[in-house]
């Protein structure tokens, strides 16, 4: 019987990546077989995120769950990944010793290797390097499960936001060259995947790094990709204000497989809050992009990521962001609540934002973002709109689900599965919170 491995995912698109890759990676080397319980598992692995607040205490929190499952079965490894790996090293190891493995998001292709080092060995490894490029040219041909797939172009960032903590643990930029990327998405049509998601923590500042084509960034991946036979739609995540430039704004005109959606994280509408942040770009360049964006690609869906009660933010601040919602009319964002991340030039800030006063702005920020979306949402009613079929409903087994052109989900009646996979024209019926309700058209 073949071994078992779970892995539990926290976080962005990019842990989703590698999670989904290290798994191929276990197939391939030791025939590992994906469950979907930790209690069945042979090998446990917690990809990791750092982002959100108490970050390192959930991830001991979990590994103090699954010790009760080593202590049944010794033979059980454990490993931890991902940014809170990246950011703790051995500091893991030394507070949880039943941990057999540690690695970074730079050093996922070389899992198997540290799950034979520490088993040969009866002791833990750390391996929470940078190695370029070097996962990439490691890593399987992916398998898809679906008819859209995710593919990483480059990896890191280098724009040190004073809240993020992104450059310490993932590193700086670092683009896959275009060949190797263009491979990847052919094998993945090959396959049937309709729909490649581009990843990057700052996506827009991709530049391939052969000499031949030095220099071209993000626009020119995205026509190289649309020339793929099978690919019929392109999105990428996550977009910085301060590199979308008109190449990219004009790639909407140009290249019709890309859907009508950006997310563009904004973090806050105020001057004074972004220049505190070290956003790099101002509140009138921000809605520049945005009245650019929608000229070139009417009906265009604009998303964001907002922090509430940045150090320093006063009631004239949160209410520059309220307005700038008005301004845009956003549609699926993300709000947190800020916290100081470690290795971050604002955890040095006073913390002067008392935790009520950050709770209701979060709260009135999020019923404006809610009741923006479904306004959006309503505005769709009655509407026809190409949509692929992407799977089940999760709520009702009974229907199905697909994305609309500008990446809402919509739930429909079917009884016909072999339309998963496959683009149809739904009319929109009814506009939900989360979700839009369709009637399939003939």
């Amino acid at each position: 019987m073949g071994k078992k491995l779970f892995i539990k995912t926290q976080g962005c698109q990019m842990n989703e990546y590698d999670s989904d890759r290290m798994g191929d990676l276990l197939n391939l080397s030791h025939g590992f077989e994906t469950v979907s319980s930790a209690e069945e598992a042979d090998l446990i692995l917690l990809n990791t995120c750092s982002i959100r607040e108490k970050a390192q205490e959930k991830v001991f929190h979990q590994l103090g769950r699954w010790k009760k499952l080593k202590e049944k079965n010794p033979e059980l490894k454990i490993g931890v990944g991902g940014c809170v790996a990246s950011q703790e090293g051995e500091k893991i190891t030394s507070r949880a010793p039943f941990v057999d493995m540690v690695f970074g998001p730079q050093t996922i292709h070389r899992v198997p290797t540290l799950y034979e080092t520490s088993s040969n060995q009866g002791s833990s490894v750390v391996d929470i390097s940078f190695p370029k490029t070097e996962k990439f040219d490691n890593l399987p041909e992916p398998t898809s499960e679906g008819p859209s797939s995710f593919v990483s172009i480059m990896e890191g960032c280098n724009k040190y936001c004073s809240f993020c903590v992104v450059p310490h643990t993932r590193g700086n930029e670092i683009s896959r060259p275009i060949d190797d990327i263009l491979e990847e998405v052919k094998g993945l049509a090959q396959k049937n995947v309709k729909e490649i998601i581009l990843l990057g923590q700052n996506v827009n500042s991709y530049r391939d790094t052969k000499d031949k084509t030095k220099g071209l960034g993000l626009a020119n991946l995205i026509r190289e990709v649309a020339a793929a036979k099978g690919i019929e739609r392109i999105n990428f995540t996550t977009s910085h204000p301060f590199e979308f430039g008109q190449d990219l704004v004009d790639i909407y005109e140009e290249i019709p497989e890309l859907i009508s959606c950006v997310h563009l994280p904004v973090q806050s509408g105020s001057d004074k809050i972004l220049k505190a942040m070290r956003r790099r770009h101002s509140r009138e360049q921000y809605l520049e992009i945005i009245g650019k964006l929608k000229e070139a690609r009417p009906g265009m869906s604009i998303s964001s990521d907002f922090i509430i009660g940045f150090p320093g933010e006063t009631e004239k601040d949160f209410q520059d962001t309220l307005d700038l919602v008005d301004s845009v009319g956003f549609d699926e964002s993300f709000s947190f609540i800020y916290s100081p991340r470690p290795n971050t030039t604002a955890k040095d800030l006073e913390d002067n934002v008392p935790l009520e006063q950050k709770k209701l702005r979060l709260d009135e920020l999020q019923l404006k973002l809610e009741n923006s979306a479904l306004s959006i949402s309503r505005r769709m009613v009655g509407q026809v709109t190409r949509c692929l079929v992407t799977g089940v409903s999760k709520k009702d087994p009974g229907e199905f689900q697909a994305r609309t052109e500008n990446n809402k989900v919509i739930i429909f009646a079917c009884s016909d599965p072999d339309l998963i996979g496959n683009f149809v024209k739904i009319e929109v019926v009814e506009a939900k919170t989360k979700s839009l309700r369709g009637m399939l058209v003939a």
